[in-house]
């Protein structure tokens, strides 16, 4: 019984530490998975067959740059936000789709302007939401 009491929707103290709450322009919450150190930067949403809705994955960059992202190994089709150091949306690609082909032959998307960070959210919520470049992203 003391087992069953701690299941319940509340993340674990581990999910905490690596997700945080995005608010969008217009007032939406997403559950965003924080990407920092490299490897999980590289990995991001790699090898996942669906993402929850509502959530997405926040990338850190250490420095402003000019950062294009792939769909390699990636299995379902994401909107990406690039926001600068300020949280301005600077640039943004919907439903880029999974690259189901050599990794040589993938896409490369975004990495035209100068960013710090990026938020992907599942395909569509771009739109769904209304967001736009000049539009603010707070965490």
């Amino acid at each position: 019984m003391l087992l069953l009491a701690g299941c319940g929707s509340k993340p674990s103290p581990i999910e905490e530490l690596l997700t945080r709450d995005v608010t969008l322009p217009g007032g939406h919450i997403i559950r965003a998975e924080t990407a920092v150190d490299t490897r999980d930067m590289m990995r991001g949403l790699m090898f996942r067959a669906t993402l929850a809705p509502d959530h997405g994955m926040l990338f850190v960059h250490p420095v402003s740059g000019q950062y294009s992202y792939w769909m390699y190994q990636t299995y379902i089709p994401l909107d990406m936000i690039w926001m600068d150091e300020n949280h301005r949306i600077v640039e943004l690609v919907e439903s880029a789709p999974p690259c189901k082909t050599a990794a040589s032959k993938c896409a490369h998307f975004g990495g035209h302007e100068t960013a710090r960070f990026v938020l992907e959210l599942n395909g569509g919520e771009i739109r769904r939401y209304g967001i736009r470049t000049g539009q603010t992203i707070q965490w």
